[in-house]
């Protein structure tokens, strides 16, 4: 099992990331308890570090990567260009196969916008198979996924502002 205690995740350089960042929350009207809880997570370590963030509500989490690539369509060459997606959904199992295909659909979704966008889409759905597992992943005994999700953000930003300071290993 995953814990956040086998991870760095929360030990941020605060003085690599970028002034003038900006994320954009892409969550869900589906689940709406839970997903509002990761949003408040994330927001929350995003108005620590001062990043500017917008959050826009699709509703389903099938929505979410059309809903990213969309954003991106139409603010790519503007000022509120964003550097980093967060995908915010909450998918519960119920009785039927639906479960499976809407977690492959947006978990494959996710990994084509990783692929195809310049900045990245960061994965903070839930899949779990009942309230309480979702319950413990938004400041339960499983840490707070829409906070981790943040943090990945942040370092994902920062990570990818790195590769413009390093010249090529063929440039001398």
């Amino acid at each position: 099992m995953a814990e956040i205690s086998n991870s760095n995740l929360y030990s941020i350089d605060t003085g690599t990331l970028p002034q003038s960042a900006c994320v954009v929350i892409v969550r869900t009207e589906w689940n709406n308890s839970i997903v509002s809880k990761l949003e408040e997570g994330c927001i929350k370590i995003l108005k620590t570090h001062g990043i500017d963030y917008k959050v826009i509500t699709v509703p389903g989490a099938f929505e979410v990567p059309y809903g990213i690539s969309a954003y991106w369509e139409a603010y790519r060459y503007t000022e509120s260009k964003p550097d980093a997606f967060i995908a915010l959904a909450c998918v519960i199992r119920g009785d039927t196969p639906h479960f499976e295909y809407v977690c492959k659909g947006i978990t494959d979704g996710i990994v084509q916008l990783n692929i195809q966008l310049p900045v990245p889409s960061v994965f903070g759905v839930l899949t779990v198979e009942n309230d309480q597992q979702a319950q413990d992943r938004t400041g339960g005994k499983h840490g707070h996924k829409g906070e981790e999700a943040a943090i990945t953000a942040l370092k994902m930003i920062t990570l990818k502002n790195t590769f413009g300071n390093h010249r090529n290993a063929g440039d001398h």
